[in-house]
């Protein structure tokens, strides 16, 4: 299974030979229970993952989830209960916490966006910038913020970038092997950053046409020329608080990069009771 994958090799980097800190200080039989407790306020993403990190560890731990991925949780509440072993449930801490945290933040990001998106009828998505080896988990994560995903890989549409044009020698030429090498299934998208290059990809009938970091009133001018021929999407160093602006300008898409890679954690501790 891909997650256990990811999960497995997460403990092993986090543990290596043991917590030497734990076996010295608590005993091997030691019951204790913890709580899992939002410090601030956002979109929960991996509660699940945060659970299979423990289980892994110790089948025994006893997990108890108060909400679902997707839910919105306010600071000062307690997402779950732990009880368990107190040695199994320090060796899954930070690992646990790790997971929970960064794809909550991704998750709260990707709701914001979604927000200010909405009174325009875009779409929020994001792009393959991404934590490697993370991808199935952070693109999860999008979706639990109410985002769409992009491709997940290179084999999922063709995306016909600047590089890409570069060796083709044009966009024309570009669009035209592509389709000769795709089936009538696969859309092609293809990468613009100025109104010329728009025109020479509808014309060459490009599925979708991105406009890379152009301005917003560039933009509406693209939108005009593209006349609903093929769906836009604006891409290139955009963050959420920049959503409304560019939705304002009338692309069907907003394609985020910034969701996966600086998105910040959302806080959220463990804390061990004693009775």
């Amino acid at each position: 299974m891909l997650i256990d994958k990811i999960l497995r090799q997460a403990l092993e980097e986090d543990l290596g030979r043991g917590d030497i800190t734990t076996e010295a200080i608590t005993p091997s039989s030691l019951p204790v229970t913890a709580d899992l407790i939002s410090k601030s306020s956002g979109i929960l993403a991996g509660v699940e993952i945060a659970q299979r990190v423990f289980h892994l560890i110790d089948p025994d731990i006893r997990f108890q989830p108060f909400f679902d991925d997707g839910g919105q949780i306010e600071q000062g509440q307690v997402i779950a209960s732990i009880a368990g072993n107190a040695r199994s449930i320090l060796a899954g801490e930070r690992v646990a916490l790790n997971f929970l945290q960064r794809l909550s933040g991704i998750a709260t990001a990707t709701h914001t966006a979604v927000e200010a998106a909405e009174p325009f009828g875009t779409t929020i998505t994001d792009t393959r910038k991404t934590t490697p080896g993370l991808r199935v988990l952070e693109k999860y994560a999008v979706r639990m913020g109410g985002g769409k995903n992009h491709r997940f890989g290179l084999d999922d549409a063709v995306l016909i970038k600047d590089n890409h044009i570069e060796v083709a020698g044009g966009i024309t030429t570009a669009i035209d092997l592509a389709r000769a090498h795709v089936g009538h299934m696969v859309k092609v998208e293809v990468e613009v950053e100025t109104l010329s290059q728009v025109k020479e990809a509808l014309a060459a009938g490009a599925d979708v046409i991105m406009l890379d970091n152009m301005e917003p009133q560039a933009m509406k001018e693209a939108v005009a020329v593209i006349a609903d021929q093929a769906i836009v999407e604006a891409s290139g160093g955009i963050t959420p608080a920049q959503v409304a602006t560019v939705a304002a300008a009338g692309v069907d898409v907003v394609s985020l990069g910034w969701l996966t890679h600086s998105a910040p954690p959302l806080d959220i501790s463990l804390d061990i009771k004693m009775d």
